[in-house]
């Protein structure tokens, strides 16, 4: 056991879900409470340490890839991102991490945030932020300000990426209940203190339709039709819960004039919704069948006629972490019930199903803002197992949507980076303080699967459909991989992931691969685990500094890098087959690129 810092000696308070610890900040502390303390606060790090302990499994477990079965494009789903507070986007490490997102991908990526709308002075806080894009003079008259709105868009297009629009949230000045509009949310608050006076419908539609024209003009105008053409446009967030404190009725209602604005400002815009929570839920399932009749065959309240324009379909999907006697269990599960959910009631709409779909936001649990330093089951965060739960997820995303036979288009990652906060909190993010988590290099990984999606096969690869069904929870981990081609390079990414984080022996993997086209291939393993690709356990090897030097941030910031577990080497296959073995840890993730 190591020796805690001076920060955490000094940690005063720490809640849990279910209980609270107190730690008195001098050496008397008893030694169960010390030990328990550290267990919790590095909770996700102790874990990982035992679950990818030293032991190994016996047998090697097999996992065949053929080269030449191709199943479909590969789709690079993964390619979308969002977070609360718009702020950051343009702040010295939001583009810093924005500057690698598209640097790690080969086709666009899209970004999603609240709060574009949302008035204020522009600095950011925890799940807030603001444009002030809308104001009203002495006499009522509308005031359009699109300075802090066009900073958080050209800092995407000067990066190639593009903005998933998220139209809202009510300017105070529009709010049919303004007062009050600024909320002062932090850690530990109930979360209804969020839901102010931005959240409620407005006071005259016409006004707001003619702010959503004025912007989309504006956009046009600014950027060009033919970029603003391929931008994707919504109203609101999770307007089925207190996001939005209107009715259901009132919803609709600002959706048909809003919709109505975009195309009038730009007929090829496309524009969608309803962006609700989890379908896998009664309450939001009939939420969301309840927009889609109206986009199909309801009363328009904005033009009189038949029916909305809808060119998308999006709604969220999350998991739903445990603490559990003493460590954390995640819900892959429960996730991939609200995508399946989700796909199923599109399919069901004939006139729908062709539609592209963005799962707009699709994280393992519900609040980006909410850290580990009080709420334990976040403790995931930090380490291994959000990016061996963020490879083992994605592929079954794409296999519910071929199940369906639906377009599936994105999955927003809802995780940024929080500007200027303690090291490693557990927000979830994708780095702290300019430095990369590993789930960032898992990313990083599906960035460079390219060409064609190839079958996989294997030992003790979860079925997607038992995963709906139970989540990971037998007493085998889901070792799975997800493969790819193009005409001279492959991909393969491999994953060794379970739901608890208990201690576990590493598995060893035979990795067969069939039809290879070349004699000799150059292989180049990459790897996350404990050791590779982790700078949160470099910094917990450092003795968790809150103001490393220079020396070390340099050091952090090089482990938070995608690295090569061994040097590149030279495999030669005999009649198209070969063999590769791995000794892959649990929440270890790893990628062999391959070229000939």
């Amino acid at each position: 056991m190591r020796t805690l810092t001076k920060y955490e000696i000094n940690y005063k308070e720490y809640r849990c879900q279910n209980f609270r610890i107190m730690i008195s900040g001098n050496m008397k502390t008893s030694k169960l409470l010390f030990v328990l303390s550290l267990l919790i606060l590095h909770q996700g790090f102790i874990n990982e340490n035992f679950a990818q302990g030293s032991g190994k499994s016996a047998k090697p477990v097999q996992i065949r890839v053929e080269m030449d079965n191709e199943i479909e494009d590969i789709n690079p789903v993964w390619a979308w991102f969002g977070h609360d507070e718009p702020n950051y986007t343009y702040m010295k490490d939001g583009k810093k991490l924005l500057t690698e997102i598209s640097e790690a991908n080969s086709v666009p990526v899209y970004v999603r945030t609240h709060n574009l709308l949302t008035t204020g002075d522009g600095i950011p806080a925890l799940k807030w932020g603001s444009s002030n894009a809308y104001t009203e003079d002495d006499e009522g008259n509308p005031v359009y300000d699109w300075t802090i709105v066009d900073k958080i868009f050209d800092t995407y297009v000067e990066r190639g990426m593009k903005p998933l629009v998220e139209i809202g949230f009510m300017p105070e000045a529009l709010s049919v209940k303004p007062d009050p509009y600024r909320h002062y949310w932090k850690p530990g608050d109930p979360y209804n203190d969020i839901y102010t006076g931005w959240a409620y419908p407005p006071k005259d539609y016409e006004k707001w339709a003619e702010l959503v024209y004025q912007w989309v003009s504006h956009s046009v105008d600014k950027y060009g039709m033919t970029e603003v053409e391929t931008w994707y446009w919504e109203l609101w967030n999770e307007p089925n819960i207190n996001y939005w404190m209107g009715t259901t009725e009132e919803y609709l209602k600002l959706y048909d004039f809003t919709a109505d604005a975009v195309k009038r400002a730009l007929p090829t815009a496309i524009m969608g919704g309803p962006h609700s929570t989890g379908p896998a839920h009664p309450d939001a399932e009939r939420f969301l069948r309840t927009f889609l009749d109206h986009c199909l065959e309801g009363k328009n309240f904005a033009t009189g006629k038949k029916g909305s324009p809808l060119d998308f379909i999006g709604f969220h999907a999350k998991g739903s972490p445990k603490f559990l006697d003493g460590r954390i269990r995640m819900d892959l599960g429960k996730q991939m019930r609200d995508v399946s959910a989700g796909f199923e009631i599109v399919a069901s709409y004939p006139a729908f199903k062709h539609l592209p779909i963005v799962i707009g936001e699709s994280d393992p649990e519900g609040c980006a803002a909410c850290p580990m330093t009080h709420y334990a089951h976040n403790g995931y965060r930090n380490g291994t197992m959000y990016s061996s739960y963020t490879a083992a997820a994605f592929p079954r995303k794409l296999d519910l949507a071929k199940e369906y036979g639906v377009n599936f288009k994105g999955a927003v990652t809802w995780a940024f980076e929080f500007e200027d906060q303690p090291w490693y909190s557990g927000f979830r993010d994708l780095a702290t303080n300019g430095v990369d988590k590993p789930v960032l290099n898992v990313f990083r990984m599906f960035g460079m699967m390219q060409g064609k999606r190839i079958d996989v096969s294997g030992d003790l690869i979860y079925d997607y459909l038992s995963i709906r069904a139970g989540s990971v929870r037998g007493e085998n981990p889901d070792i799975g991989a997800l493969a790819s081609r193009t005409e001279n390079s492959a991909a393969i990414m491999v994953w060794n992931y379970h739901d608890d984080n208990s201690p576990a022996p590493s598995s060893a993997i035979d990795l067969l691969i069939e039809d290879i086209p070349s004699d000799r291939i150059l292989v180049q393993h990459y790897r996350i685990d404990q050791d590779f690709s982790n700078s949160y356990a470099k910094w917990i090897d450092m003795g968790s500094p809150q103001q490393p030097v220079a020396e070390e941030y340099a050091i952090l910031e090089r482990s938070g890098q995608l690295e090569l577990y061994e040097s590149p080497f030279y495999l030669d296959s005999k009649a198209g087959e070969a063999v590769i073995q791995l000794d892959l840890p649990r929440q270890g993730v790893s990628l062999l690129m391959f070229n000939w």
